[in-house]
């Protein structure tokens, strides 16, 4: 056999293993997708799946709720604008103060026991205070003010104006790390909530 038609040959056996495990790819993807199109419906209507909130979700399901979780959170986010005074003082006290009211049962504080509420969520709240990462302002801002559906966080946009959820924004980014003490004096010197609260119009 000469150069030219061993070369042929190869080009052929390479060209029939690419066809060939292009074909196994699809037919498991159709396998996957009959099985999801013949279990899902049984799952759904005979109760089979468990929704109660003292399980996990099965690997797939927390896949999936994860993924889509993060990918609307970040679409949401896009248009936020963030207020180049974020930082000052004054709004991250008043912060604190709506934390320690309207967060802190959930999400926890430094020094502070866990909670009933807190250990029967599921998913679990993040512990901000607990963790190094300061989360995108812009993402935080967007969570607060309208909630994730079927995870126990409330759309705090219904009844706080933009301007009070970008102060409880302002103390979710000092939290990461923060000491009981720290925590303390900032609760002390944080304004009442009642008095700071401000009712958006619809």
């Amino acid at each position: 056999m000469n150069q030219g038609a061993s070369e042929h040959t190869e080009t052929t056996t390479v060209t029939v293993e690419r066809r060939s495990g292009w074909w196994i790819f699809f037919g498991i993807l159709g396998i996957l997708a009959v099985a999801f199109v013949v279990i899902t419906p049984i799952l759904i209507y005979t109760g089979a799946y468990s929704i109660g909130a003292d399980a996990p979700d099965a690997r797939p399901m927390q896949w999936v709720m994860g993924m889509t979780s993060d990918a609307g959170v970040a679409a949401g986010a896009r248009s936020v604008i963030v207020p180049i005074n974020l930082e000052d003082s004054s709004r991250v006290l008043r912060g604190a103060g709506m934390y320690a009211e309207m967060c802190e049962n959930c999400h926890l504080a430094p020094g502070k026991e866990k909670t009933e509420i807190s250990q029967g969520l599921y998913p679990p709240a993040p512990i901000f205070f607990d963790t190094g990462d300061v989360l995108p302002s812009a993402k935080v801002f967007w969570v607060i003010q309208h909630g994730i559906g079927s995870t126990g966080m409330p759309a705090w946009g219904k009844t706080h104006s933009p301007e009070l959820i970008w102060a409880m924004v302002a103390f979710l980014q000092r939290m990461p790390g923060m000491t009981s003490a720290q925590y303390d004096t900032m609760l002390h010197r944080a304004p009442p909530h009642d008095e700071d609260m401000q009712m958006p119009e619809h």
